[in-house]
């Protein structure tokens, strides 16, 4: 096999689901195919998260010889504090009438999260282009936050383009001159799932945040 095709494969393999045993999950940082009787799934693995989604189904019933797989998601993180969504509220605020920008990330080492302003480069009340900050070993960006000003919150083409390669939890607010709308999805590796609504916690957080 050509060496780079080896070194791509080594990155990302291929896994035929065995029929009468588990595939044990990944326990490293990657992702890998699963083909599986019930069509082919990507298995993504980070230290904060590990999801399992269906990316193809057959077109044609012929009898796979291996087993099936279900749909997964663990959050090896836990819940994200909503004092951090919070924390973000207060930067889009602070940033009227221009976008701003935050990561919420987590240290595997330590447990612990914190929220990390995003440098500016270039904002204004309808675009944002931001420096990426250096992390701490051990870090991961969970939450990717931007505002939307005092506009309505929504993704745009171009945050589909953005987060089309990453594995994290995307959440805009807009309205941020007021209690804000929201929008937040769960991207991995260009699949794109909306979620039904911000966890509670960090709605109790935000009503606060807005009527302080």
């Amino acid at each position: 096999m050509n060496a780079l095709d080896a070194v791509l494969q080594k990155s990302f393999p291929s896994v035929m689901v065995p029929r009468n045993e588990a595939v044990p999950p990944l326990t490293a940082a990657g992702e890998r195919l699963l083909i599986a009787a019930n069509g082919i799934w990507l298995e993504v693995f980070r230290p904060w998260i590990r999801v399992v989604r269906r990316i193809a189904r057959y077109d044609v019933h012929t009898a796979i010889p291996y087993g099936e797989v279900a749909e997964s998601t663990e959050l090896l993180c836990g819940a994200v504090p909503g004092e951090h969504v919070a924390a973000f509220y207060r930067m889009a605020r602070a940033a009227l009438p221009n976008e701003a920008g935050a990561w919420i990330v987590w240290n595997q080492h330590t447990g612990q999260f914190r929220t990390v302003s995003l440098p500016s480069l270039s904002h204004g009340p309808g675009h944002l282009r931001y420096e990426r900050p250096l992390l701490d070993d051990g870090e991961s960006v969970v939450v990717d936050c931007h505002s939307h000003g005092s506009g309505e919150a929504f993704f745009s083409r171009t945050d589909n383009d953005d987060d089309r390669h990453d594995v994290k939890l995307a959440l805009v607010l807009g309205n941020c001159d007021r209690l804000p709308s929201m929008a937040f999805r769960l991207c991995v590796k260009g699949i794109f799932e909306k979620q039904g609504g911000i966890p509670g916690t960090w709605q109790v957080a935000l009503d606060a945040e807005a009527t302080a």
